[in-house]
C-alpha cells in the first residue's frame, strides 16, 4: 500500500480526490437542504455541452466549459427570480438545451475522441498538476466563503423571506451561491465525470443530514463523509482494479446506509 503511493499520479489522484470531495460536500448541503438535486444534475450536464463545444473547437474543454455553465446557472436563477416558472422548470428546459447543443457539437466533430468518455466518466488518474492547482484554488475559495457567507446563505436556506426582510441580499447571494457550483462542478468533471457528479454533490449531505442536528454539524459532517469516501474509494479502486469514481460513490452509499440506520436509533 505504501509502494502505490510513491507514484507521482497516485499522488496527484488522491490530493484531487480529497479537494474534490471537500468542495462537493460543502456545496452540496444547500443543494440538500434546498431541495435543489436536480440542479446539480442539471449543471453537470450542461457542462457536457461546454465540454463538447470544447472538443469541436479543439481546444482545452473545461475552459469552454467554465463559461458556459455560469452563464447557465445564472440564466436559471434568472428565470426563477423573474418569470412564473419553477426553478425545476428551468433548470430541466436549459439542461436539455445543453445536452442537445452538446450532441450537436460532438456530431460536427470529425474522427474519434477520447476526450468526451473522459469527461463524460472522469479519470482522476490522469490528473495533472494544472488540475491540482484549479481544485486547491477552489477549495481554498470555499473555505473563504465558509467565514463570509455560510450564515447568509444558512439563513435564506431556511427562511429566504425573513433573511431578505433582514436586508440580506437573497437573490444577490443565490446568483452567487449558483456560480460556485457551476465552478465546483468544472473543476470537479475531469475527476468525477459528468455522469456521476451529482452523486458527489447529493450523497454526502444528505447522509450527514440524517445524523445532524443543526444546519453547522450537517457541514461539518458532510465534509468528512466527502473526503474520507472519496480516499477509501481512491484505494479500494486501485486494489480492486475497478472505475474509481463508482467506487467512490459505492462507498458514499455504505456511510449513507450507516446513517440511515444511526438515524432510526
Amino acid at each position: 500500500m505504501i509502494e502505490i503511493f510513491s507514484l507521482a499520479f497516485i499522488q496527484r489522484a488522491a490530493v484531487a480526490g480529497i479537494l474534490i470531495g471537500f468542495v462537493t460536500s460543502y456545496y452540496g448541503v444547500f443543494i440538500v437542504q434546498r431541495k435543489l438535486s436536480f440542479l446539480g444534475s442539471g449543471l453537470a450536464h450542461s457542462a457536457f455541452g461546454g465540454a463538447a463545444l470544447g472538443i469541436l473547437l479543439e481546444t482545452e474543454p473545461l475552459w469552454v466549459a467554465l463559461p458556459f455553465t455560469i452563464i447557465i446557472s445564472i440564466l436559471i436563477v434568472y428565470l426563477k427570480e423573474k418569470s412564473k416558472l419553477s426553478g425545476d422548470t428551468s433548470i430541466g428546459i436549459l439542461f436539455s438545451l445543453s445536452v442537445a447543443l452538446g450532441i450537436i457539437f460532438l456530431s460536427l466533430k470529425k474522427g474519434y475522441t477520447s476526450d468526451a468518455f473522459t469527461y463524460l466518466f472522469g479519470s482522476i488518474l490522469s490528473v495533472q498538476k494544472i488540475d491540482l492547482l484549479f481544485s486547491l484554488l477552489l477549495a481554498l475559495l470555499s473555505v473563504a466563503t465558509f467565514f463570509s457567507q455560510w450564515k447568509k446563505w444558512a439563513y435564506a436556506t431556511f427562511d429566504a423571506e425573513l433573511a431578505q426582510a433582514d436586508r440580506v441580499s437573497v437573490v444577490k447571494d443565490d446568483y452567487l451561491l449558483s456560480i460556485l457550483i457551476s465552478v465546483t462542478i468544472v473543476v470537479s468533471i475531469k475527476v468525477v465525470g459528468i455522469v456521476l457528479l451529482t452523486a458527489f454533490l447529493v450523497i454526502p449531505a444528505a447522509s450527514s443530514r440524517l445524523i445532524s442536528s443543526t444546519f453547522y454539524q450537517m457541514t461539518i459532517y458532510s465534509i468528512i463523509i466527502g473526503v474520507l469516501s472519496s480516499f477509501i474509494g481512491l484505494i479500494a479502486s486501485i486494489q480492486m482494479d475497478l472505475p474509481t469514481g463508482a467506487v467512490i460513490i459505492l462507498i458514499q452509499t455504505v456511510f449513507f446506509i450507516v446513517a440511515l440506520i444511526l438515524s432510526k436509533k
